[in-house]
This record gives C-alpha cells, sequence and structure tokens, in this order.
C-alpha cells in the first residue's frame, strides 16, 4: 500500500475540516480541536495540521488566537451606512438577530469633541452611553454615544429602561433622526476592546464617528463604533 506523500496530508487535513465547517459541524465562532487532537485524528505530526490550519486561516475560514486555538471565522454582515441608520432595521434585514447590552451610562461634562459635535457650550453636560452589540448572539461592535443632557434629561433612564437608542429617543421627545455626517477610518483592537468583542489584541477594527440630527437639524447624538472588521462590511447607501 502507497503511503501518502507529506506533502500531501496536509492538504487532506485541510479540505477535511473546511468540509466540516461548510456542513454546519462547525458553526461561525466554534473552536475547532486542538492541534494535538487533530494531530491524532489523522495520524500526523503537529507540523502537517499547523501547515494546514495556515492554509485556512488564509483563506478566511478560520482566526486563530494566541494561546487560546483556532476558530471558525465569522460570516461578515452587510451593515449599510446611511441617512437613517438603525441597528437592529439593518441586521434583521441582513437576516440576523440583533440585541444590545449597554455596559455603562453617566452624565459629565462634555469633552471637547463632544462639544463640536453637538455644539454645546464649554462646561455643557453630557449623557453618555457605553454598550455592546450583537447578531445572533456574536458580538459585533462596541459603541459609545453621546447626547446633550440639558435637552434630554430623561434619556439614562430610557436607555437603561430600553436598551435601544432609538427607543430611547423617542421616549425622551425626539420623534425621527437621520445621520448628518459619517466618518469612517481603520483602527486595531486595544486589550479591552479586544476582551469585550472576543477578538486577538490588535485585530482590525472599522471605527465610525457620527452626528445625528433632529427634523429641525439640531445635533442630538455623537456616535463613536467601532465595529469588527472580520464579522461587519459597512456599505455606503445614497441618502
Amino acid at each position: 500500500m502507497t503511503r501518502e506523500k507529506p506533502d500531501a496530508l496536509w492538504r487532506v487535513i485541510h479540505d477535511s475540516l473546511r468540509a466540516d465547517i461548510a456542513a454546519g459541524r462547525y458553526a461561525p465562532g466554534d473552536k475547532l480541536p486542538t492541534e494535538a487532537a487533530l494531530a491524532a485524528r489523522f495520524g500526523v505530526n503537529r507540523h502537517t495540521v499547523r501547515r494546514a490550519l495556515a492554509a485556512l486561516t488564509d483563506a478566511g475560514t478560520i482566526r486563530t488566537r494566541r494561546g487560546a486555538g483556532a476558530f471558525v471565522a465569522h460570516r461578515p454582515t452587510d451593515y449599510p451606512l446611511g441617512r437613517r441608520v438603525r441597528f437592529d432595521q439593518n441586521l434583521r434585514a441582513a437576516g440576523r438577530l440583533p440585541a444590545r447590552d449597554i455596559l455603562a451610562i453617566e452624565t459629565r461634562t462634555a469633552d471637547a469633541d463632544e462639544a463640536r459635535a453637538l455644539g454645546l457650550a464649554p462646561g455643557a453636560k453630557v449623557h453618555v452611553c457605553d454598550g455592546l452589540s450583537r447578531a445572533d448572539g456574536v458580538p459585533v461592535a462596541l459603541f459609545r454615544s453621546s447626547f446633550p443632557a440639558a435637552r434630554l434629561p430623561a434619556l439614562p433612564e430610557a436607555l437603561a429602561r430600553l436598551h435601544s437608542i432609538t427607543a430611547a429617543l423617542r421616549d425622551a421627545g425626539v420623534a425621527d433622526y437621520t445621520r448628518a455626517s459619517t466618518r469612517l477610518t481603520a483602527t486595531l483592537a486595544d486589550p479591552t476592546q479586544a476582551l469585550r468583542l472576543d477578538l486577538a489584541p490588535g485585530a482590525p477594527l472599522l471605527r465610525t464617528l457620527s452626528i445625528n440630527i433632529d427634523p429641525e437639524g439640531t445635533p442630538v447624538e455623537y456616535g463613536r463604533t467601532w465595529f469588527a472588521g472580520d464579522r461587519m462590511t459597512l456599505t455606503l447607501t445614497d441618502p
């Protein structure tokens, strides 16, 4: 019986794991067996397993985290950026189940960027909400939104109760709002962001800075969002 050439063995492992992922045996976010377990399963050494995993990583099929193992990559979700950006509506339209965790709410003095974006005087107060957005239970983005406190005194309570910016603004008297501007940049995840988003430190993030206005053109929200680069595809839509 002819033994397979060593160069072909890693391809057997690669193709077998890729087939398992395609068949749903390993879902997005699932951890693959360890190198030792795969080596035992296929009767090869760990170097051969590493070559197969490296090929899957290069193809974007899996991602690896040092000390944690290999995980099936998440399917990116298309997320349109237009004048009427609504997190829940966008994810539901993409066939994903949205959810938001409110991590912190505080009222403090606006910093220079917040005051400028919201058109506030120096020393004015803002409500600041930090949170985590999920799609099908998977963390996809961190957000920080700032609101003019004098105009929206009851907003913190509404945010804590409703867990939705749109619903909380409506509850506080802002029936509608649209996006006035969005700035998109690339950045890298710091250790805290990586922990929250279940990423490796230094993983790519897409950051948006946005200003939302009411029907009269007055700013009501200054938002900063950090999207996991491998889980969200941001698309620009017509106004």
